[in-house]
């Protein structure tokens, strides 16, 4: 299986999907708990939440789980959030605080994966971030990402149902982090918080760089709003998902609209 799967657009946008994979090659798999072959911290079905509601977007999607490697990491291992709990580059225990590992990856085993998957992933990425930025004179890269709404290892309470993440509102022009914020309060029904717990992993940090023409944002959902339940089988809940999935549409399009306006900014 090849580690990256690319639709390419002519939208302006970019959709990238670093946790949608469930793909664990079987010597990979061997050296995992029970509990780990569960792949329980999966973005369950988030590719399907998000499938045909910009035609013409770009999307990049790793096919290989999390747990071989975190395509939304650092990969030098440094921490997204120091001194708060959260995984790592090769994850050492899931979202519970729970070892995922018969036996862990060696330093040598986490190089290998990093240069076979990650590397893959970001290369993939880069490519499509610069063909659309030449296509259309910007790009917004909208990092599509969802998990479970309670997680006492990671923080306190019920997680909002939209977790918008620009670091600050460093990754992408005022007036994105602005529309998408303004849609997700406007959604009747659902909750939001902007730069909360989480504030945009390391593809949003890494690639925002708005001088440059190249906007990032990133969307965590909880699992709660389209998932019948945040346990075994994470089966998709359609009834859900058509409550949400216009307000998301309306993201999507709002970001494409705007786009034109942030041509030629420095």
């Amino acid at each position: 299986m090849t580690p990256v799967e690319i639709t390419s657009g002519d939208s302006p946008l970019i959709l990238g999907l670093p946790h949608t994979g469930t793909h664990v090659p079987d010597g990979i798999r061997a050296d995992l708990t029970p509990r780990g072959q569960m792949l329980a911290d999966t973005d369950w079905h988030v590719d399907r939440l998000y499938a045909d509601l910009l035609p013409g977007a770009t999307t990049v999607r790793a096919t290989f789980h999390r747990y071989v490697i975190d395509a939304n990491r650092d990969p030098s291992g440094q921490s997204l959030y120091p001194g708060q709990n959260t995984t790592g580059l090769v994850p050492l225990t899931d979202f519970d605080g729970v070892p995922l590992w018969r036996v862990a990856p060696s330093e040598a085993e986490i190089a290998r994966r990093r240069n076979t998957y990650h590397a893959a992933y970001h290369a993939a990425l880069a490519g499509e971030i610069a063909r659309i930025r030449a296509l259309h004179g910007v790009a917004i890269l909208y990092d599509c990402h969802s998990i479970r709404s309670q997680i006492p290892f990671l923080f306190d309470g019920p997680l909002p149902d939209f977790n918008v993440g620009t670091n600050g509102t460093t990754t992408c022009a005022p007036e994105i982090e602005a529309l998408v914020a303004h849609i997700c309060e406007d959604a009747q029904g659902f909750t939001s918080v902007t730069n909360g717990r989480f504030k945009g992993g390391w593809t949003t940090r890494h690639y925002g760089q708005p001088r440059n023409g190249v906007h990032s944002i990133q969307m965590e959902l909880a699992q709660s709003t389209y998932l019948q339940t945040e346990t075994p089988p994470f089966a998709f809940a359609p009834d859900k998902a058509d409550k949400l999935r216009p307000h998301l549409q309306a993201i999507l399009q709002g970001l494409q609209t705007l786009a034109p306006t942030l041509k030629g900014r420095s």
